[in-house]
């Protein structure tokens, strides 16, 4: 519930932004808005997640560098997190072909989707993260979920832009 009611309040608060960025999207080469693609989400269902597009033509637009940049291609997310498919902060949903290309597609492997996927997670905060340390920083995620621990990634996450990745003092 409190999910739902904080996503709602981002989506209101975020609703000019996300038409602004919808339009510039619009305008910058005429390709539709979203990016849409199949993951795999908690208990191994799959799930639809929502990007703003930020590719045409096999390389990024003027308008997606900046979006990736500053993480506003995630934006649509919320709408994933309003349906329950995801949530603020949890292990980034992969493809199907992802999770066996990796090779976590073992039984250990899979404890990662215990939990729901996330918009921001431990992983993605590591300065130099290989797939065995984003597997490890999952995996202690969904073991040891905590409010403050998510917490502490979102606050961590929002200071990417301004301090970089790495350690958190």
């Amino acid at each position: 519930m409190v999910h739902r009611v904080v996503t709602l309040s981002a989506l209101c608060v975020t609703s000019s932004l996300l038409l602004t960025i919808a339009l510039l999207i619009k305008l910058d080469d005429r390709g539709p808005i979203l990016f849409k693609q199949m993951r795999v989400g908690k208990d191994q269902r799959a799930f639809q997640v929502l990007k703003f597009r930020t590719m045409a033509l096999g390389g990024v637009t003027r308008i997606g560098e900046l979006l990736r940049q500053t993480g506003l291609d995630e934006l649509p997310q919320l709408w994933n997190i309003l349906s329950g498919e995801m949530a603020f902060v949890g292990p980034r949903p992969l493809t199907g072909k992802d999770i066996i290309r990796l090779g976590w597609d073992q039984p250990e492997a899979l404890k990662r989707l215990s939990v729901l996927p996330g918009v921001a997670g431990a992983a993605q905060l590591l300065r130099v993260c290989d797939a065995q340390q984003a597997l490890e920083c999952d995996l202690k995620y969904a073991q040891e979920k905590s409010i403050s621990g998510d917490i502490k990634i979102l606050l961590r996450s929002f200071l990417v832009p301004f301090r970089g990745k790495g350690p958190f003092r």
